[in-house]
């Protein structure tokens, strides 16, 4: 069969595919793949699927855990900002803190990375960040795939998910659903700024202003808008697992990321039917970020309620009398925290019932 004229001799590269800067760009990460090694795994890559032994791990009779997501629009400030080192992070701690929840013990990680046209460069920061999110949460980074296509993507756009998987000793998983009563106390850990959800509602209030991601952010004097918006997500695996085993974590009965839909979707993901949550906004105190967004956007709080984590990005249900001795040791940990209110009996909507006021 005859080519059709003028095509004779294409290739790979000729169609936007680049097998040899794939490659090279393996090269440059293994080093950075080989600091989360654990035990369980040696955390090498270039094989056809990443390997985990979970006796080596020092498990007896666990249950796995698996969790994924990505970073949502909050991927495109980096892109636009040219600042890829952090996002890698919040890929990891969106993946991660879902598994802490469930009481499990982070195992592995393996991400995707979709782009297309491939710059190595913006590659090797993208996974620095990813390891640097697997060496916090105590996760072995054993895999990945990097995907070139070129005509899906826009120049210079890509996206990102991430799988990680974890393991609980049976009979340890969160939540304790049929412990939960009326009075446990709620409490809530401090996130590091808006995390990694609402980030189109931001960036619509951004353009509203008018504002640059090189701009100075209105909230935080001597950071850029990229900058600080891409502040990343807060893993809180480590300080939570280290609650979990002490022996005051037996008083711990669930634990709530607080992601998109906020506190109003995801607490209730952990409760029992009949039960509710009385939350005290006077007793959170939500970064900068949170009052400036409200107010160039004029979000009303019950949107800020259920878009933002507001300065919450995890909160814990507790036994009253080991409340105190349960936030002492996450404290001891490097966690802000707050008691933010309690259960209480709901039948019907809504679940969580706020009082106070969010942004005074």
């Amino acid at each position: 069969m005859t080519a059709p004229k003028g095509l004779n001799g294409l290739t790979y590269a000729d169609a936007g595919v680049d097998i040899d800067a794939g490659n090279a760009m393996v090269e440059d990460i293994k080093p950075l793949v080989r600091a989360t090694r654990r035990p369980g795994a040696d955390a090498e890559i270039g094989g056809f699927g990443g390997l985990f032994d979970l006796k080596a791990a020092g498990f007896k009779d666990p249950i796995l855990v698996a969790a994924n997501d990505g970073v949502g629009t909050k991927v495109k400030i980096a892109i636009d900002s040219g600042r890829h080192e952090t996002i890698g992070i919040d890929l990891v701690a969106m993946c991660v803190n879902d598994l802490v929840v469930q009481g499990a013990e982070p195992l592995f990680f393996l991400d995707y990375f979709a782009t297309g046209k491939l710059t190595p460069d913006v590659g090797v920061s993208i996974v620095k960040g990813i390891a640097e999110g697997c060496r916090m949460a105590g996760a072995a980074l054993i895999g990945g795939e990097t995907a070139e296509m070129p005509g899906l993507y826009a120049k210079g756009d890509y996206d990102l998910a991430g799988f990680a998987v974890g393991a609980a000793e049976r009979g340890r998983l969160l939540p304790k659903l049929d412990t939960i009563k009326v009075g446990d106390t709620l409490l809530g850990l401090g996130s590091s700024g808006v995390h990694s959800n609402g980030y189109s509602l931001v960036r619509r209030i951004v353009e509203h202003v008018g504002l640059g991601w090189d701009d100075e952010a209105p909230f935080a004097k001597g950071m850029t808008l990229g900058e600080a918006l891409l502040t990343p997500t807060r893993i809180y695996v480590k300080s939570l697992l280290a609650a979990l085993h002490a022996p005051e974590g037996a008083a711990i009965k669930a634990l709530a990321h607080i992601t998109g839909g906020g506190f109003i979707d995801n607490i209730p993901r952990v409760l029992p039917e009949g039960f509710g949550v009385d939350l005290d906004l006077d007793a959170i105190t939500p970064p900068p970020v949170f009052g400036w967004l409200a107010k160039a956007g004029g979000v009303a709080e019950a949107e800020m309620l259920r878009t933002f984590n507001c300065g919450i990005g995890m909160v814990i249900v507790v036994e009253p009398a080991q409340a105190a001795a349960v936030a002492a040791l996450l404290q001891a940990q490097g966690e802000t925290v707050s008691e933010i209110g309690s259960i209480i009996a709901a039948e019907g909507e809504p679940l969580v019932r706020p009082r106070g006021k969010l942004l005074r």
